[in-house]
């Protein structure tokens, strides 16, 4: 698959490269490109630490930086640091907390420390705004403009962010990360390019969201929306008029309500459907009306290189880098 330029998947790089922090490794951006087989053994290894409850595992948090187990994290700034980002990930069942501690920031000059609930990638946000149960506007919550009012923040996915600016050398601030388990997880955003998983919406009016950033097969085994389960399989094109429905994405960006979509699926069945796409992005999608218990089943796997390449003598390429 042919790397294009500031691409999502260079913007991954970026967020492998910060993983490179947790197994001692050193990189530079100044490189853009980096092979699939190092972006997949990223994400694939091992993260967590062997240590006793008693003693919670610390380290310097990175202007750029990417977090996956729990811990405090401090970052002292050594010069003027006017725009630095952090993403932290959990498992798919569980939620983030954001605790702020030790906070020494000059909130007059203009220093921020935000925590947002979920990932902003070039301007796209994940999940988007029409899958999240929160405004947008709260979702941003500004150390600076809370203060002590609110000084934890709890994520309503897997993955939450912070975005912070220092002025002065020498300002610092502590943050401790923990996560916990969520009875109904609904955005999730994977770390492995291989697995298989159940989303489940019990009667709730709500969109949920499973984003694999990887080029994928999905197979869905089963599918039940609970009015629909007497009817054999089948894809319409008005799903959408049923109220309840999965939608398979695929594209670039993070963004689901910027993706397009592949297949529709509005009546139950059981019994795989398989299907290969071949994006950077790939997205399985539940809207539900909360009327009924909906419920989707699927595994996915990463695709190897003739696949992507048979892929792209389909022209699925083009569906996948030009939307």
């Amino acid at each position: 698959m042919r790397v294009m330029e500031r691409t999502f998947r260079e913007q991954l790089f970026f967020l492998v490269l910060c993983l490179s922090v947790l197994k001692g490794d050193s990189r530079y951006i100044e490189n853009n490109e980096i092979s699939k087989d190092e972006l997949f053994s990223f994400f694939n290894s091992e993260l967590k630490r062997e240590t006793p409850e008693e003693l919670m595992y610390r380290r310097p948090l990175r202007c750029l930086d990417m977090v996956a187990v729990e811990g405090q994290f401090t970052f002292t700034a050594e010069r003027p640091q006017l725009s630095c980002a952090a993403f932290f990930m959990a498992e798919p069942n569980e939620v983030l907390t954001v605790d702020y501690d030790n906070v020494d920031i000059d909130c007059r000059r203009g220093d921020l420390i935000t925590v947002f609930d979920g990932w902003v990638m070039k301007g796209e946000k994940f999940p988007s705004s029409q899958d999240h149960p929160l405004p947008l506007y709260e979702r941003y919550v500004d150390y600076c403009d809370s203060g002590s009012v609110r000084r934890s923040v709890r994520s309503s996915q897997n993955v939450a962010m912070v975005f912070f600016r220092i002025h002065n050398a020498g300002s610092s601030f502590t943050l401790t990360v923990r996560k916990h388990i969520n009875p109904f997880p609904c955005n999730v955003i994977s770390q492995s390019p291989e697995g298989s998983y159940t989303m489940v919406i019990p009667q709730q009016h709500r969109n949920c969201s499973f984003s694999i950033i990887y080029p994928v097969e999905i197979n869905v085994s089963e599918f039940s929306l609970g009015h629909y389960n007497n009817f054999p399989k089948r894809s319409m094109p008005g799903c959408a008029e049923s109220g309840d429905f999965v939608q398979l994405l695929g594209g670039n960006g993070i963004d689901t309500s910027k993706l397009l979509p592949i297949t529709d699926l509005c009546i139950s069945f059981t019994g795989p459907t398989h299907m290969k796409i071949g994006c950077d992005n790939t997205v399985v999608r539940m809207v539900s009306s909360g009327k009924f218990v909906s419920r989707v089943s699927f595994s996915y796997r990463l695709l190897d290189s003739q696949e992507l390449q048979t892929i792209k003598l389909n022209n699925v390429e083009d569906f996948c880098f030009n939307n």
